[in-house]
């Protein structure tokens, strides 16, 4: 990812010290269950935990020559520890360290990721109770259809942010797993001691089965959830780009003091961010393909997933922390515009009541559906084709007018019928 992108706290998670920190934190705990076992002196473990360390740099220069991270890492805190770093990874197999040790980053990184669901989920939740009854036209094919309410809008996202934060939750729990389990998963040379407590110690659940590696389909779930988290706001997004349309200006991305929208047209407000944020999430889909690529490996065990996951996990993680803090604050300083929608709402000239005219005829009067979509739908022609007013035209129209009052075509045409279940529905939310 571009480094402007990384917000500090994803960027810690990510670097190379984190990263070989955790791998020290899971060699410690190895040696600890060991010390139990009696394998390892407990002068020897003193000596480890006291003196266990390393640097970033030595590590690099140690690996220019071993061509091996795991083995210059060793090298490298065995440089610190001495004598007593013969018990450091006694039995243990690269994956060992590996695979535990990103278990815990990726279980950072998603926490860090649920954290910013729950503020993008409050942060959407003040909005829909602002504009609980902001009545705007509701769009289906892009097309006017009928009225609703931006807040209902609002609520429709809390409740898909909410479903995405149970998915970040499931998702942490599956990819929460740890394995010390040898060479092939067979535990020869290490006891399942050792698992049980390096993973008690470090928070993660010890695989039930496991060969050299965890299996890849942990790590499938948890990018397949991230592009599931990113293709909502790239909804939302969109929702955002179509509604800031100059023909529409019902909503539109704050424009700061000093911002430009374009080299040429000085009076360009352009909905940038929300558009990042559809570009981002294609980004997403991607690694999450990916990942699901990286399922298949060859017998106990391949590196072809290996080489993706540096690039595609922490890249994802990123990805999707700056798209919620983004969006996040777009949500915050919306800009939103009810006399625009009102007046959007009015353009179709009444066509949007059809549905009651229709309803009415066929609940009120007995006709049949047929004779009354074909009553409301040839003077909803008209009115498409010269302006007229909707109601204007059922008025005049004498087969219309015999079935229908004055009264109750004028009560037809009122917007507030179609608030009367808002209050329900917020109800569903504790509202």
């Amino acid at each position: 990812m571009i480094d402007r992108y990384t917000l500090p706290e994803m960027k810690a998670i990510w670097s190379q010290e984190n990263k070989y920190r955790k791998w020290l934190e899971v060699e410690i705990c190895a040696c600890e269950a060991l010390a139990e076992m009696g394998v390892v002196p407990a002068e020897a473990l003193q000596e480890i935990k006291e003196k266990a360390n390393f640097t970033v740099e030595r590590i690099d220069e140690i690996e220019e020559v071993t061509n091996h991270d795991v083995i210059a890492f060793l090298t490298c805190v065995a440089e610190h520890v001495g004598d007593a770093s013969k018990y450091i990874h006694l039995g243990m197999t690269s994956s060992d360290v590996l695979d535990t040790a990103l278990a815990l980053q990726i279980k950072e990184a998603g926490e860090l990721i649920l954290k910013r669901l729950h503020e993008l989920r409050d942060v959407l939740l003040e909005k829909a109770k602002e504009h609980r009854y902001t009545i705007m036209i509701g769009r289906t094919h892009g097309i006017h259809a009928e009225p609703t309410t931006f807040g209902l809008k609002m609520l429709l996202w809390v409740a898909e942010t909410e479903r995405n934060i149970k998915r970040m939750e499931n998702a942490i729990a599956t990819i929460s797993a740890g394995k010390i389990s040898g060479a092939v998963g067979t535990y020869a040379n290490i006891d399942p001691a050792v698992e049980r407590h390096v993973c008690a110690r470090l928070g993660l659940k010890p695989a039930r089965v496991s060969t050299q590696v965890l299996q890849r389909d942990r790590h499938a779930e948890f990018l397949t959830t991230l592009a599931v988290i990113g293709s909502s706001l790239d909804k939302f997004a969109t929702e955002i780009r179509n509604l800031q349309r100059t023909d529409i200006l019902e909503a539109e991305e704050y424009f700061k003091k000093g911002q430009k929208g374009s080299s040429a047209m000085p009076h360009k407000r352009n909905p940038i961010t929300v558009e990042r944020i559809s570009g981002q999430a294609r980004l997403l889909r991607g690694n999450a393909l990916v990942a699901m690529e990286n399922v298949a490996l060859w017998h106990e065990r391949d590196i072809s997933h290996s080489s993706v996951e540096r690039v595609i996990i922490p890249d994802s993680t990123i990805t999707l922390d700056y798209m919620l803090y983004k969006f996040s604050n777009i949500m915050k300083n919306l800009l939103v515009y009810p006399e625009n929608m009102k007046k959007n709402i009015e353009k179709t000239h009444g066509l949007i009541f059809s549905q009651r005219v229709l309803l009415a005829l066929v609940e009120n009067h007995g006709l049949t559906r047929e004779k009354a979509y074909e009553l409301v739908q040839r003077n909803a022609m008209q009115c498409w084709r010269t302006g007229e007013d909707f109601r204007k035209l059922l008025l005049g129209d004498a087969e219309v007018a015999a079935i229908l009052s004055v009264e109750e075509i004028n009560e037809i045409f009122d917007y507030n019928y179609h608030l009367k279940h808002v209050d329900e529905i917020y109800k569903r939310f504790g509202l």
